[in-house]
């Protein structure tokens, strides 16, 4: 999540945390499924381009109407002022969610094939270290809090 807060931070309104989030737990739920059954291959399908892509079409079509409902019960989306999360918005940071999800797990796990069916091999594996990635996202969700709290501050004295 530290990567999709910097660009919720840049982005602003323009990108939506909740729908990257859900993209983040549906690209992970064939891991889990592997790893409660104990058969399949950990991070098969899900975890290549084609498969991504397939879950960014899923989790835009659902994280659209999941994240509004969300806004709804914490309540920041209100009855006379309700928040409507555009289309565009919505695809943007589901395929934003979903291609970066890959990238990263990719670096990580040596049995991601980010291009397969077309490569077998996994060109981004050891590219940073381990704990040099978690290093990124924590400190991506640092300075991401810290961009979208100043920008917040700055554009409501304005």
């Amino acid at each position: 999540m530290g990567p999709g807060i910097l660009i919720k931070a840049v982005l602003q309104g323009s990108f939506s945390l909740m729908v990257f989030g859900w993209a983040q737990i549906v690209m992970d739920i064939q891991p889990l499924i592997v790893l409660l059954t104990g058969e399949g291959h950990l991070h098969g399908f899900s975890h290549t381009y084609i498969g991504a892509t397939f879950l960014a079409f899923f989790s835009a079509l659902s994280g659209k109407y999941l994240s509004e409902a969300g806004l709804k019960i914490i309540g920041i989306s209100k009855k006379n002022n309700p928040v409507n999360i555009t289309w565009w918005v919505v695809f943007t940071s589901a395929f934003i969610g979903t291609y970066s999800h890959v990238v990263l797990d990719a670096m990580m796990h040596s049995d991601v094939q980010p291009f397969y069916p077309l490569s077998q091999t996994n060109t981004l594996l050891g590219l940073v270290t381990v704990s040099a990635l978690h290093q990124f996202c924590i400190f991506s969700a640092l300075l991401g809090t810290v961009i979208y709290y100043s920008v917040q501050r700055f554009t409501k004295k304005a």
